[in-house]
């Protein structure tokens, strides 16, 4: 089977589902702009840059925002790299579980494809509430959605529907070693993201979208207005 790289993914560089993969993360960045609408001179922290840098689409916030002075981006890996790639931008190295910035750092905090990568439903919560932290008036993160036919880390289809145990029961048959623990990947519903999102406190408004591949919803889009005193 292929290996599973830093973004715990198995597709090939220029396969069909990672070229698939780039026309939606496309879509979503547009959409980040569309509803985030980050002005000239505003801070982003982009939390979950990857060191594997071998699709189009890796770190694409890096990649398309053409003001890279406005990042910061940080990741459990080393991908300092993006410094030199994308002059002007900042890297460093943390978990988006426990970020080493203060309250209200940024004024946006962006994560795509990370929040299924934390743990399980606890420590996913607690992964968004630090983005909130982190952030002075909005954040913007994507997953995908586990509604979908085909998963997108293992490119298996329908498998994922299963009760999880199966699932990864699944997945350890097929050699995927990294993707059948919860720790590394925790698929996700709508339903569950907006539950996440809604009780958490500093959130002022959230809107949910669901981007669609072959009129299939096959992300999860979630951006939030926030606001107001830090979470004791």
């Amino acid at each position: 089977m292929p290996d599973v790289n830093a973004q715990y993914n198995v597709a090939k560089p220029g396969s069909l589902p990672v070229r698939l993969a780039t026309r939606q993360r496309r879509v979503m960045y547009e959409r980040f702009l569309a509803l985030q609408k980050p002005q000239a001179g505003e801070s982003i922290l982009d939390v979950g840059a990857t060191s594997d840098d071998t699709y189009e689409s890796s770190n694409y916030l890096e990649s398309w925002y053409p003001d890279k002075g406005a990042i910061t981006a940080c990741g459990i890996d080393d991908a300092s790299f993006l410094e030199q790639k994308f002059p002007g931008m900042r890297f460093v190295r943390a978990d988006g579980r426990d970020l080493p910035f203060a309250d209200e750092s940024f004024d946006i905090v962006h994560s795509s494809a990370v929040l299924e990568h934390v743990g399980s439903n606890s420590t996913q919560q607690n992964f968004v509430r630090e983005l909130i932290r982190v952030a002075k008036r909005g954040v913007f993160l994507t997953t995908p959605n586990r509604w979908f036919p085909v998963e997108f880390h293992s490119v298996l289809p329908i498998v994922h529907w299963l009760p999880a145990a199966q699932f990864r029961a699944i997945l350890r048959l097929l050699g995927h070693r990294s993707l059948d623990r919860e720790e590394n990947l925790n698929l996700l519903t709508p339903a569950q993201v907006a539950a996440m999102c809604a009780r958490l406190p500093r959130v002022r408004a959230m809107k949910l979208e669901l981007p669609t591949l072959f009129g299939w919803p096959s992300n999860i889009v979630c951006s939030m207005e926030v606001g107001g005193p830090p979470a004791s």
